[in-house]
């Protein structure tokens, strides 16, 4: 759609949950739970985590040396009408990666980009993109992302930037409506934000020709990877312009990382402002329970303590997120869910309350809270355990974001 308008350029049903606003903490009904065993052998992978790799102190925090650009945003050889907006949005001095970033991207090198989650990388490689669609009436741009909500949260800031400046632009996710996406597309957009399945699946339709696309941004490669889309990158890299401009960001770079950036750039030049790992920041401790009805009645203890302000619970499906969710909506608390089983529009508005805090607790299964970014969770509950231990650490430093010290717990059956 036109970044000079409003409306979104494709339509997710509307539905929501009705969670309770604020928190009143009514009787404690028992939650009558069938799964009142949390395994440490896990289905699937199998992995056995050793529940003393749940209880670490944070790391103390020692003041790093404070960053000072080189550059302020109004210094970027950018268009004034990309400089009004970020003006708009406040945006005065960039973040080590967006300075560092911008200038190289500008000059249309590849870059592979290596940063923690929520260091500013989308305007890192938004503004040298949208600069060059604004130059090049023939340039077009691919943005791909793991989550549905990552390449949401990309879009929104593209259309930020980019507002008043007539650039059509699309998503391509999963979990909505095809008839919309395909009526977009007959347009020739300009920008296509979206997923690897749901690009492949268009690709492979004939339904969206790569062959003339001349950047190409890949957010949280490594994430990509681990979910399993090394194949489905591979296919869609494979059908872009041969002659293009790249951006590669992830948090690590191991061996399939750098193999698929070395396969599909030119020369690309490395920007690393990785600090630790999230996962330092966060309290890590552990829960034990001995039955269903001990294992609710200690999250509701746990819930209601002064410091817990705004907390993701992570359960193991679909269902049992569903059945946790009305569990404590029924105690009074103000809750929400996201689940694959939701439609694209369900998770987005719960997402929004969520980050508004109109609720502070949100359920979620680990698919659907992958590429989630809310900077002020202050607490991580694992209601299960986690299949991996990178799925551990992914999940409890969604708490210690920003520099900010968080505090996560497992359950653990005695």
């Amino acid at each position: 759609m036109p970044y000079n308008s409003s409306r979104n350029s494709y339509h997710a049903s509307r539905s929501g949950s009705g969670a309770n606003r604020g928190r009143s903490y009514g009787g404690r009904n028992r939650y009558r739970s069938q799964n009142n065993r949390n395994r440490t052998m896990v289905k699937g992978r199998g992995q056995y985590i050793d529940p003393a790799k749940f209880v670490r102190p944070a790391k103390e925090r020692v003041e790093a040396e404070q960053y000072i650009p080189k550059h302020a945003f109004a210094d970027f050889d950018v268009h004034q009408l990309i400089k009004d907006n970020l003006e708009a949005k406040g945006y005065v001095a960039p973040s080590p990666i967006q300075d560092q970033t911008i200038p190289l991207g500008l000059e249309g090198k590849d870059v592979i980009g290596l940063a923690n989650t929520g260091t500013g990388k989308t305007a890192a490689f938004a503004l040298p993109v949208l600069h060059s669609l604004m130059d090049n009436p023939h340039a077009k741009a691919l943005i791909i992302a793991p989550t549905r909500e990552l390449a949401q949260q990309i879009e929104d800031e593209f259309r930020s930037i980019a507002k008043g400046s007539g650039l059509f632009g699309m998503l391509l996710i999963g979990g909505t409506p095809m008839g919309p996406q395909l009526r977009d597309l007959r347009m020739k957009p300009r920008v296509v934000i979206g997923t690897p399945g749901r690009i492949k699946d268009h690709l492979e339709r004939g339904t969206l020709h790569l062959g003339t696309f001349s950047m190409v941004v890949l957010d949280e490669v490594d994430r990509m990877l681990d979910m399993g889309f090394i194949d489905d990158m591979r296919t869609i890299l494979s059908a872009l312009k041969p002659q293009r401009q790249s951006f590669f960001f992830s948090a690590t770079m191991d061996d399939n990382v750098r193999h698929l950036i070395s396969t599909f750039s030119q020369d690309p030049v490395t920007v690393s402002v990785k600090t630790s790992d999230t996962s330092e920041n966060v309290h890590q401790n552990v829960i034990h329970y001995s039955s269903a009805n001990d294992k609710i009645e200690k999250l509701h203890d746990a819930l209601i303590k002064d410091e817990v302000e705004k907390v993701i619970i992570f359960d193991e499906t679909q269902r049992s997120v569903e059945r946790l969710n009305q569990e404590l909506a029924n105690r009074g608390f103000a809750t929400d869910a996201i689940h694959g089983g939701k439609t694209q529009g369900q998770r987005q508005r719960a997402l929004d309350k969520f980050k508004r805090s109109e609720v502070d607790i949100l359920v979620a299964t680990d698919v659907a809270a992958r590429g989630i970014d809310v900077k002020d969770i202050t607490h991580v509950i694992n209601y299960s355990i986690p299949q991996t231990y990178q799925d551990y650490t992914h999940r409890v430093g969604r708490a210690g974001r920003a520099g900010k010290t968080g505090h996560a717990y497992t359950f653990v059956n005695l």
